[in-house]
């Protein structure tokens, strides 16, 4: 039987659900004071409907938006725990934040020794392809 979309998640739910690994959610309460779970006798997490719609928010500016934890904190500080909530439903991010907030690209320089460690790497796994295909 699933649970309606008002059910407590537990931490395992909950992860399955974000696509990230537990341990990943217990970090995220270290980082952010703002990802509050209930918890029962012996510790054991339950996250309401709302907490999942903020883990959404982090979860989208982390790993697809490229903020930083800083970035993240600075948002939350800025504009409130209901901004964290829209960029989960996939709003867009507010352009007024400071460029610092999100990873640099890389220099040209950068660039170019990354394209060369890509290049490289590829290399490597064509030789080790060719192999593979020989056993």
């Amino acid at each position: 039987m699933a649970k309606g979309p008002e059910a407590f998640r537990t931490i395992s739910e909950a992860a399955a659900e974000l696509s990230v690994p537990q341990h990943v959610l217990r970090f995220w309460e270290t980082k952010f004071s703002f990802i509050r779970p209930m918890k029962r006798a012996g510790g054991r997490r339950f996250y309401r409907p709302q907490d999942l719609a903020v883990l959404k928010g982090v979860r989208r500016l982390l790993h697809e938006e490229g903020f930083s934890i800083k970035g993240v904190q600075r948002l939350h500080k800025d504009e409130g725990v209901k901004r964290l909530m829209a960029a989960g439903e996939g709003r867009a991010i507010a352009q007024s934040l400071e460029v610092a907030d999100m990873e640099p690209p890389p220099s040209g320089a950068s660039r170019d020794g990354l394209l060369g460690a890509l290049a490289d790497l590829e290399a490597a796994q064509a030789r080790l392809d060719g192999l593979l295909r020989r056993t």
